[in-house]
């Protein structure tokens, strides 16, 4: 729990907010759902009262909202609640979220008479498309379960030490489609593929040292490495200037076992080496 602190939950219907806001409740926030943006200045001055300025205050806005929802992106950019203020954005693909939105036999809040469900998210991602951008945190909850979304708010939102920034360095597959919540993306499929390396094929580049050795010393690797971390570096500091805590760097390959697995650990080391709160996700390993 971090004191004082006001999180903003936004997103597409379905992605996942009612999940994300029971979660910080648990961990101790004030938490009101379907709030006007407008009233966020007087919920948190009513908190400040009641409990104190260190209650720390979540709060759930979407198109429910009407036409009160655009005043959000200015109410979060003026800092007018007076407090530190994070926008978490919970996003998914269409087709989890007409699943998830039929699952729970409701309508969408931006659905008119007859018309289709896809219809309704495409102007809902219209209506959110300026947000998504000003967002601090952007969760794509598309392959997440409900205790995989509600640890990643644990992570973001559950321990005090947050005074640098987050680095999530999140390796995967192609094949299985680009994350769609990376701040920056880079491709290794311009090195060699492990995969056709018989005595290489059945480890992966996190456990298997012979396999992440390989791809390090393939031609290019290191050049890679040294000219990408000092940028990905450079870029913290303007986002620690800028206010923003949490970046998420996606390092791809074909099937996201080989060769992104091992740049990811790789430039999750020279991160926190460099002084970084860095860590390597591996979103596709195991999933051969």
């Amino acid at each position: 729990m971090h004191k004082g602190e006001v999180v903003v939950i936004t997103g597409m219907t379905g992605a996942g907010r009612s999940t994300a806001a029971k979660e910080l409740e648990d961990l101790g926030y004030y938490v009101v759902d379907n709030l006007p943006p407008s009233l966020l200045p007087q919920v948190v001055e009513r908190v400040d009262a009641a409990r104190g300025p260190e209650q720390p205050v979540a709060v759930v806005t979407d198109v429910r909202s009407g036409s009160f929802f655009a005043e959000l992106e200015e109410i979060v950019a003026k800092k007018a609640t007076g407090r530190r203020t994070t926008l978490v954005f919970l996003d998914a693909a269409d087709d989890t979220l007409v699943r998830r939105q039929e699952a729970a036999r409701r309508p969408h809040p931006m659905q008119r008479g007859n018309e289709r469900l896809l219809d309704a998210l495409e102007r809902e991602r219209v209506v959110l498309a300026s947000l998504r951008g000003a967002a601090d945190l952007v969760i794509d909850t598309t392959q997440l379960n409900v205790h995989q979304l509600t640890a990643r708010i644990a992570e973001a939102f559950g321990t005090p030490e947050r005074t640098t920034l987050k680095v999530s360095v999140v390796s995967f597959g192609f094949k299985y489609g680009i994350p769609v919540d990376a701040d920056f993306m880079a491709d290794m499929r311009f090195l060699p593929n492990p995969h056709w390396v018989p005595e290489l094929k059945a480890g992966n580049g996190r456990d298997n040292p012979d396999v992440a050795a390989y791809v390090y010393s393939r031609p290019g690797a290191e050049e890679f490495l040294s000219g990408y971390v000092p940028v990905l570096i450079g870029v913290t500091k303007g986002y620690l200037h800028e206010g923003k805590r949490f970046m998420r760097v996606a390092i791809g390959c074909t099937g996201g076992k080989h060769r992104s697995v091992a740049m990811a650990e790789e430039i999750s080391r020279r991160l926190r080496d460099a002084g970084l709160d860095a860590k390597a996700i591996h979103r596709d390993l195991g999933r051969e």
